[in-house]
């Protein structure tokens, strides 16, 4: 895909591999609608990079907020894309410490989110789909943890899971509608997202401009290729 002259819309956009993502697109030529919860820092993302990028608040785990920034984007753009599915986070613990609450943010944040973006992204590029096959190009950043059970984040685990069958049965369904759907399954990547989960981080880990790139480099890729899923690691995490 030629990114110059796109749109695309970005989850997760304010912070970590998001803000990554929509600062790269935009270097590309790209319209990115950002969505977060956050207006203030969206906005303060607009003002770093210019008009390219559009801010679009919304908490991906409310069915009527999505909605709205998929109208909003109808009625501007009138097209779209890509569709990078990011928003996520995670919060570990023994199973039997875990709140009902916690449980839920994850797997409406994680899972569900990607399922109300995914569900109005697809009749628009469905609609796009050309003479030469390609209507648009859906990422779903989903985490080693989507490959791999692990203790202590039953959780998480369980959401980025869902993400991957949910990817795989996408990818099924729509690629005779010319929509590409990648699923991403990162190692541990520097952002904060350790912090809020309460978690150590590698001592190197990747770095959210070289997984940017990684996603860059699929997008681009010719468009009767179909890369289905992406494994990234550390090459030596802990040194």
């Amino acid at each position: 895909m030629d990114l110059s002259q796109s749109v695309a819309l970005v989850t997760g956009a304010s912070s970590g591999l998001g803000r990554h993502l929509s600062r790269a697109l935009v270097d590309r030529g790209a319209t990115v609608y950002g969505v977060a919860r956050s207006t203030e820092t969206l906005s303060a993302l607009r003002d770093d990079m210019g008009d390219a990028f559009r801010p679009a608040p919304a908490d991906v785990r409310e069915e009527d907020a999505v909605q709205d920034v998929f109208t909003t984007l109808r009625d501007e753009a009138g097209q779209l894309d890509v569709l990078v599915n990011n928003a996520g986070l995670g919060q570990f613990g023994a199973v039997d410490d875990l709140s009902l609450d916690a449980w839920d943010v994850q797997m409406d944040t994680n899972l569900r989110g990607v399922f109300l973006c995914t569900r109005e992204a697809v009749p628009m590029m469905r609609a796009q789909n050309d003479a030469a096959g390609f209507g648009g190009h859906i990422v779903n950043i989903a985490s080693i943890a989507g490959l791999i059970g692990n203790p202590n984040l039953t959780a998480y685990n369980a959401s980025k899971f869902g993400v991957r069958g949910f990817s795989q049965s996408l990818m099924k369904e729509v690629r005779d509608d010319g929509i590409r759907v990648t699923c991403f399954y990162p190692g541990s990547i520097e952002t904060r997202f350790f912090d809020v989960a309460g978690a150590e981080m590698t001592d190197h880990p990747l770095q959210p401009d070289d997984v940017s790139a990684t996603v860059l480099h699929v997008l681009e890729a010719p468009d009767n290729h179909l890369i289905s899923e992406v494994v990234l690691r550390p090459l030596r995490p802990r040194g």
